[in-house]
């Protein structure tokens, strides 16, 4: 039977973890602290150590690289890692399959696409830019089969954290109050649920097609005043949405290295930022989860 590797138990490693055991696969789940997921094999690794990875990777079909270190950490943590992937998939000869985002193509004038030129500027976009091309650079050179699935903020049951659609947004507006968030809430954005991105990784896993490219995930597009409005609408709130002042943000970051990056980053939420997936649907067969469905889901998760 197929083996996988995920490296990294987060809320999208996790969610990959139990699609694949639904689907009967044996997956090892590798995180720093040794995080047990039902169903699961266990392993300590530090993604960042290439001899630890390649031992890890041994007898693996696929390695799902779903690690992210802090923003602050970016720049010292990301390029070893995907370092390591590299190696481990080249040594191992598993397929690797890595979580991406959409930092790469900067500040869009349109909707994004897989093609879309990556034209950013920022550093944690370059990072993220970077280590795909080194990546790519491999698979091109023979040495690994890789692909890179991108998704938008994401959002599900229980998100917690940073999240900008997660615990801190819903719970203001099913409370009746004013949701707080970076940029213009007023924009339209997409936002990947959860289950869709573990499905889109599998689904591109198993992909018998060209191998070296972008997929993108099938996500909702709504700005989050109207989600708001949705929530409202559906639960009797009457709660509103509200974005921080950019000099507020500015003044944060000088004394948080984690609000000077969301600060760097908080130009996805200046402009229309909306991702397009349609070679997903076409070429992997995964579309979005109903938007209604997806939405009352979550908002349930924080009203238990």
């Amino acid at each position: 039977m197929p083996q996988h590797l995920i490296v990294g138990a987060g809320w999208i490693g996790g969610e990959l973890a139990r699609q694949l055991v639904a689907h009967g696969e044996d997956v090892t789940v590798a995180t720093r602290s040794g995080t047990a997921v039902a169903g699961t094999i266990a392993r300590v690794l530090d993604a960042s150590d290439p001899v630890a990875f390649c031992l890890a990777a041994e007898r693996m079909q696929t390695i799902f690289l779903c690690t992210n270190p802090p923003y602050p950490d970016w720049a010292r943590r990301w390029p070893p890692v995907f370092a390591a992937a590299i190696a481990a998939a080249s040594v191992s000869g598993a397929n690797l399959v890595v979580m991406g985002n959409l930092y790469p193509y900067g500040a869009p004038t349109g909707p994004m696409t897989e093609h879309s030129p990556e034209t950013t500027t920022e550093s944690k976009g370059l990072i993220r830019r970077d280590g795909w091309h080194r990546v790519l650079d491999a698979h091109e050179r023979g040495e690994i089969r890789a692909v890179e699935v991108r998704a938008s903020d994401y959002f599900g049951a229980g998100v917690s954290g940073t999240a900008h659609l997660g615990q801190a947004f819903f719970g203001a507006v099913l409370a009746s109050k004013t949701a707080r968030g970076v940029g213009k809430p007023e924009l339209v954005h997409s936002w990947s649920y959860i289950p869709d991105i573990a499905a889109t990784m599998i689904a591109a896993a198993g992909y018998t097609g060209s191998w070296g490219r972008v997929w993108h995930v099938p996500s909702g597009a709504h700005s989050r005043t109207d989600i708001a409005g949705q929530l409202n609408a559906h639960y009797g709130s009457r709660g509103t949405v509200a974005g921080y002042p950019e000099w507020m943000l500015r003044s944060l970051g000088a004394v948080s290295p984690l609000m000077r990056e969301v600060y760097k980053s908080s130009y996805q939420f200046q402009v229309p930022y909306v991702i397009d997936s349609a070679e997903t649907g076409r070429d992997l067969g995964v579309t979005a989860t109903p938007w209604d469905e997806a939405l009352v889901t979550a908002a349930e998760s924080y009203r238990r």
